[in-house]
């Protein structure tokens, strides 16, 4: 990777969106902030390492280095989010966003990095100043943007109350789908074992915080279980967002928008402040995006294929998706935060 020269980041940081804060690092106390043109943030699916290529521009600078600047910082554009319980849409609904007016910002690795950090009491303080320095640099785009709409990783959106309370202007959508298609679209993924069981423990611990009441041992789950667990926690995670921000979050069931995305994204650009033009909307059904793969576009994927993938996996995957039903509806017994979920 070359070096960017200090000066371009300093300069850079009051509103040029091209001087991307890519990665964070706690040990080191540093951020990395790389050089990316529009086309690369339009281009990426992950801002994460995946973004970096040889020709690559970026620098690691200190956060007492940092400081000084960033307390001449202030927001420049709207910030809003997407948050999503995961497999639900949100890249397809970023993309589209992207023809709307909105700079799309696509999974950042440091958010990942601040969800696991706000874990740790010890690193409160430190972490919390961290999420105020990240909005602010988010919030910049380039003369055309309207707002910029930044997308979570699912994992990440257990920071969406310190996010909103951050940003106190800024909205976001919530993505889910009800739990059997959710169960049956995380099951017929090839790696979805490593997903579930790599955030496995995170999930649990904040389940037993949302729902009030403990699950049975993570090691004693089948994968289906796992899977329902995951669904159940991401939800609670949403209608805890809900509760507390009101109308400045928005649910969207993805099957829902699939039925009308012309309609749902009117709904989606109403609650960002998007204005595109009106062809923009009746255009919505028969867009490109929703020919693709959102997360590989150079992949065919198209919402009749999604169908059959699902009806394949309620096939396959009959009987995990029948353990994690089963599972929930026992759940649901002792914890009525999870029978509102599973009833709604």
């Amino acid at each position: 990777m070359a070096l960017l020269p200090l000066e371009q980041v300093r300069d850079g940081l009051p509103g040029d969106p091209t001087i991307f804060p890519q990665n964070l690092d706690f040990a080191r106390e540093a951020i990395l902030f790389l050089r990316l043109d529009r086309r690369a943030f339009a281009d990426a699916s992950f801002l994460d390492d995946r973004i970096l290529t040889p020709q690559s521009q970026g620098r690691w600078v200190r956060f007492p280095e940092l400081a000084p600047w960033m307390e001449r910082a202030a927001p420049r554009r709207p910030l809003h989010f997407i948050f999503h319980a995961g497999h639900v849409g949100s890249t397809l609904v970023s993309r589209l966003l992207d023809g709307a007016g909105a700079l799309g910002l696509r999974e950042p690795l440091a958010l990942r990095v601040l969800a696991e950090a706000a874990d740790d009491p010890a690193r409160g303080a430190q972490t919390e100043n961290l999420l105020r320095w990240f909005t602010m640099l988010w919030s910049r785009g380039f003369p055309d943007t309207q707002a910029v709409v930044l997308k979570a990783t699912s994992s990440a959106q257990r920071l969406a109350p310190s996010l909103l309370e951050c940003a106190p202007n800024a909205r976001a959508v919530a993505m889910n789908l009800k739990a059997e298609p959710y169960l049956a679209t995380l099951l017929a993924g090839e790696n979805s074992h490593i997903d579930l069981n790599g955030h496995g423990p995170e999930r649990y611990q904040r389940l037993t915080r949302l729902a009030g009441a403990p699950a049975a041992p993570l090691a004693s789950m089948r994968l289906g279980e796992i899977a329902a667990l995951t669904w159940l926690v991401e939800t609670l995670t949403q209608t805890d967002a809900k509760e507390k921000f009101g109308e400045r979050v928005l649910p969207i069931d993805f099957d829902d928008f699939l039925g009308d995305p012309s309609n749902e994204i009117r709904r989606v650009c109403a609650h960002f402040g998007l204005s595109p033009p009106e062809p923009y909307f009746t255009a919505a059904a028969n867009s490109p995006v929703l020919q693709r793969y959102s997360k590989a576009p150079e992949h065919a994927y198209s919402p009749a294929l999604r169908a059959q993938i699902l009806a394949q996996s309620r096939i396959t995957n009959a009987a995990e998706i029948r353990n994690g039903m089963a599972w929930l509806e026992a759940f649901a017994r002792r914890s009525p935060a999870a029978g509102a979920a599973l009833s709604s």
